[in-house]
């Protein structure tokens, strides 16, 4: 059965790699096989492959997964691995998407790992698509560099935030998002699952996506821009660079 679930997994990443030729061959489930594949390999010989890391939980604790995005060099994506389709799922209101977020902020030196320790933790974003705006059908948390230009902003205009949601007065790669202030002692606590059900307007999660960035050290505060907006289509992810431009800055120094 395992090595029936590891063919499946290894050709539903090779889906993923080639998406973008082919998405319609690609299903919405596919990244739900490579969860299971990596669960069973962790359960069976110890090792998460084709995951890098994978955590079965416990009793107070749920279980996560986390897995390289093909062919980009320092994305990750963070999973549950028991099967919740998306951020809408009313279960994340609990204590488990508490735990889940934890688990994301724990797994951001993948990223930085990746480049050798030439991006401080601050500058990797947590992002998590809606369901127009995600091809997969199972709840993953994006992580990469924050985009420079993203970055420079929210820096300027650190002002405009507060404890409470409010529609910012700026645009982020062309939308218009509501934003919160997370104080710095509160980030450890934070579910942000719960937190989009006190946005403004309509409660259906279905169209919301968001993301997390942490203040940088040349910011004015202290703590985390929670940056969210509704969309049919609605994609945070944007928010983040796959190319990772400020590793390279810091290089360059």
């Amino acid at each position: 059965m395992l090595q029936g679930l590891m063919r499946a997994a290894l050709a539903s990443l090779a889906l993923l790699v080639v998406a973008g030729a082919a998405a319609a061959e690609v299903t919405r489930d596919t990244l739900w096989v490579v969860t299971r594949t990596c669960v069973a390999a962790q359960s069976t010989f110890g090792k998460p492959f084709p995951c890098l890391r994978v955590d079965l939980g416990n009793a107070a604790t749920p279980g996560f997964a986390v897995l390289k995005a093909p062919l980009l060099k320092t994305e990750v994506v963070v999973m549950p691995i028991a099967k919740i389709v998306g951020l809408e799922d009313m279960s994340l209101r609990s204590a488990a998407g508490a735990a889940y977020w934890r688990a994301t902020m724990g797994s951001r030196h993948y990223v930085t790992d990746s480049l050798n320790g030439r991006l401080d933790l601050r500058n990797v974003g947590m992002a998590v698509n809606s369901r127009g705006g995600r091809s997969q059908d199972q709840l993953h948390i994006h992580l990469d560099c924050v985009q420079p230009a993203v970055r420079a902003i929210l820096r300027s205009h650190a002002g405009a935030f507060t404890r409470e949601w409010s529609l910012l007065p700026f645009p982020l790669e062309h939308e218009r998002y509501y934003g919160r202030m997370i104080p710095e002692t509160a980030l450890e606590d934070l579910n942000p699952f719960a937190a989009l059900a006190h946005l403004p307007g309509s409660h259906d999660l279905r169209r919301t996506s968001f993301a997390l960035i942490e203040t940088s050290a040349d910011d004015p505060v202290r703590g985390a821009y929670l940056l969210a907006y509704r969309a049919a289509d609605s994609h945070a992810e944007r928010l983040l660079d796959h190319d990772c431009a400020l590793a390279a800055k810091t290089a360059a120094r």
